[in-house]
């Protein structure tokens, strides 16, 4: 990949020396993993920053046996470990692929020493890590909302931050009722009679042969949201 693609991709990136980003590119190794494997075990956490150049994945926590609760989705263009390389506490998350992904990964020891040798890199990690913070907050604030209008704000937040935009319609990835409710807080139950809902008014389309599902009227979508 080259460096003008890889600052385009990753907001993190954006604006940062060539020469930092050449080296980066030259240390980085690649990944691929199909869909429902495993590409980030609980104890690999604080190895290395690893870059979704492609696909979807969730980071879940696991319970007792073999349950285990989605905490957040990510796609194209995100990041995920940045801050267990900080923190040596013990950790029972994981990341699943959802779909098909490829992934970059750049160790922990270097991706420091670049935060440190480029000052505009470490205040767009702040920045972004502040975004994030903001996220969280926003759901935590929302907790006591309609499971409606909470639903609503998790579609229209992942299609702002991974969503393709076509001249009707934003695409995001297909995901499944139960990840949704995981990462909404709500039940799965009411998960799947609201999307149903959506799906009727003519609001959203899934289609489950491609894993996309379409947001189709993002205007009613962000009044629902705003309720």
């Amino acid at each position: 990949m080259q460096t003008e693609a890889f600052s385009e991709l990753f907001p993190l990136f954006k604006g940062a020396n060539p020469e930092t980003l050449e080296w980066l590119l030259s240390v980085a190794v690649k990944h691929e993993y199909p869909s429902d494997r495993v590409v980030l075990m609980e104890d690999a956490w604080g190895n290395a920053v690893y870059f979704l150049v492609s696909g979807w994945v969730k980071v879940r926590r696991r319970l007792s046996g073999e349950n285990s609760v989605a905490l957040a989705i990510l796609g194209r263009g995100d990041f995920f470990g940045e801050m267990a390389i900080l923190d040596e506490s013990p950790r029972s998350n994981d990341v699943v692929a959802l779909s098909p992904v490829r992934l970059i990964s750049i160790s922990a020891q270097r991706f420091i020493q670049t935060l440190f040798k480029d000052p505009q890199l470490h205040h767009r990690m702040l920045q972004l890590m502040v975004k994030r913070l903001r996220q969280t907050n926003v759901r935590y604030q929302m907790r006591h909302r309609p499971p409606a209008v909470k639903l609503a704000n998790t579609l229209l937040e992942l299609a702002e931050n991974y969503g393709q935009t076509t001249e009707k319609t934003c695409e995001i990835f297909n995901i499944p009722d139960q990840d949704l409710a995981d990462v909404t807080d709500i039940t799965i139950e009411e998960t799947s009679k609201i999307m149903t809902k959506l799906h009727t008014k003519g609001w959203i389309s899934r289609d489950s042969e491609h894993q996309v599902m379409h947001l189709l009227n993002l205007k009613h979508l962000m009044h629902l949201a705003s309720q």
